[in-house]
């Protein structure tokens, strides 16, 4: 069988799974089952010998993450294609497709990186079973058989009861149902979950955007043309990719092509759309209770109880269908009925300013992380941690000055003219309005903890001269 060539979709921002999913840090990155996160297992289930090494098209704030990530578990061949700005699938897949076909390659799979799959060898499987009828110009998607009258998802209608896992013509895309619909849905048996994954050749998803999207073919293409190297990332030109209209591909292409064809998929599917979704994923015990973290159950039932932090005990006393997430900075208390509105929470907070809404408690960078410890009007105190080879950018603060206290490991620190190496339990003080800069020159991550002073302290107080990440 000719190589398929994946096209992993790693640019959402997973609010629905907030607090544990947020824009800053969206849930395709977090280990929300198991110690890897989405990402890297949906990296891992296209490791194999049929695979070509995959397209990743992602946002410009998380390329460093997703190629850290997929270096962390020895898959660094991946190609990070980065997205100026947000606009749905449609644009990324077409990209996407446009840059394979300069390459001369056939079959392109497209995946969303946010999927939990159980069983990778049935969905295999189900991709070799659509490489037929994908070779004779069809566009395939990949549906999931339903088990439950489920309101959370779209389904596709089949032209016919599937028989196995054979491919079958799809009639029509239908959009989530209400539960009567849903009803009816399992009950007819030609109906399956959409699971948003879909093959074909990559001339046949180009003529189809062609046919049905043709006005995204210029400036997606001049979003390539004038696109650029950068840190071995390929970045789209911005000017050309913003003016697109945000659309997704199943809405711009696969609901209109005329040759749609379906692979039924039994393997333990979920998207994780929902705090109900990731119940459901866990494996709850005999009296529904699923736990993940310091999380003691008393007396609970057909709830979820999670704790994203060591330091956070989360107890449940006599719960009866709720979903319950706690994070050193936000907690979520939820009917496990509702769990599909969580987007209504994250809205609500955005429009009262809180910073929770879209921000993580751990705000990573290329060169590490850093977390508020302490915050007040004229003071925070941060813990820093930079990895190996980590340097950050030589900068200055107008309104701040900082002492940096070493805790683990070693730090090169420029103050000025000088530069020096700070050990643990040793510090620095670098004044108000100082040309500085640390880095990492060791081969074990470097702890710190930075201690502000001054007027203002947010993040937009620095002034760059140089950084290795080239940004702004």
């Amino acid at each position: 069988m000719t190589r398929i060539h994946p096209v992993i979709l790693c640019g959402g921002s997973g609010t629905r799974l907030w607090p544990a999913s947020r824009k800053s840090y969206p849930k395709q990155f977090a280990p929300l089952i198991g110690r890897e996160s989405l990402y890297q297992t949906t990296l891992r289930r296209f490791a194999g010998g049929e695979f070509a090494a995959p397209l990743v098209m992602t946002g410009d704030e998380f390329r460093f993450m997703a190629t850290e990530q997929a270096a962390a578990i020895g898959l660094s061949d991946a190609r990070v294609v980065v997205e100026p700005c947000p606009r749905d699938s449609a644009p990324a897949i077409l990209a996407a497709a446009l840059m394979l076909a300069e390459r001369g390659e056939d079959l392109m799979l497209i995946a969303p990186s946010d999927h939990v799959i159980a069983d990778p060898a049935a969905f295999l499987a189900a991709v070799r079973a659509g490489a037929a009828p994908a070779t004779d110009g069809a566009l395939v998607t990949f549906g999931v058989t339903p088990d439950r009258p489920e309101t959370g998802y779209g389904y596709l209608e089949l032209a016919e009861r599937p028989a196995g896992g054979a491919p079958v013509a799809v009639s029509r895309f239908c959009e989530k149902p209400d539960a009567a619909t849903a009803e009816g849905f399992l009950a007819a048996g030609t109906y399956l979950w959409n699971g948003g994954i879909f093959l074909g050749r990559v001339r046949d998803v180009i003529a189809a955007f062609e046919t049905h999207a043709p006005d995204m073919i210029a400036p997606v293409r001049a979003a390539l043309r004038e696109g650029a190297e950068d840190l071995g990332f390929f970045r789209l030109a911005e000017a050309p990719f913003a003016g697109i209209e945000p659309i997704s591909f199943d809405y711009a292409v696969m609901e209109k092509a005329a040759k749609v064809a379906a692979v039924p998929i039994d393997c333990g599917w979920s998207d994780l759309g929902s705090w109900e979704a990731l119940w459901q994923a866990a494996g709850p015990d005999a009296d529904g209770v699923a736990l993940s973290g310091e999380v003691t159950a008393i007396d609970c039932a057909d709830s979820y109880l999670r704790s994203e932090e060591e330091s956070v005990a989360l107890v449940g006393l006599g719960l009866r269908d709720i979903v319950a997430v706690a994070m050193r900075d936000a907690v979520l208390v939820a009917d496990k009925s509702r769990a599909q509105e969580v987007k209504t929470v994250v809205e609500t907070l955005r429009r009262a300013g809180r910073a929770q809404a879209d921000a993580y408690p751990r705000h990573h960078r290329p060169w590490g992380w850093y977390e508020t410890l302490c915050l007040d009007a004229r003071f925070q105190v941060k813990r820093i941690m930079v990895k190996p080879g980590g340097v950050l950018s030589l900068q200055s603060h107008h309104h701040r000055s900082e002492h940096w206290i070493v805790v683990a490991g070693t730090a090169e620190v420029t103050i000025g003219e000088e530069v020096r190496l700070v050990t643990e339990n040793q510090s620095v003080y670098i004044p108000l309005g100082t040309v500085h800069r640390m880095a990492n020159p060791g081969k074990l991550p470097m702890y710190l903890i930075e201690v502000q002073t001054g007027a203002y302290l947010g993040e937009d107080d620095i002034v760059r001269y140089e950084d290795l990440y080239n940004r702004g």
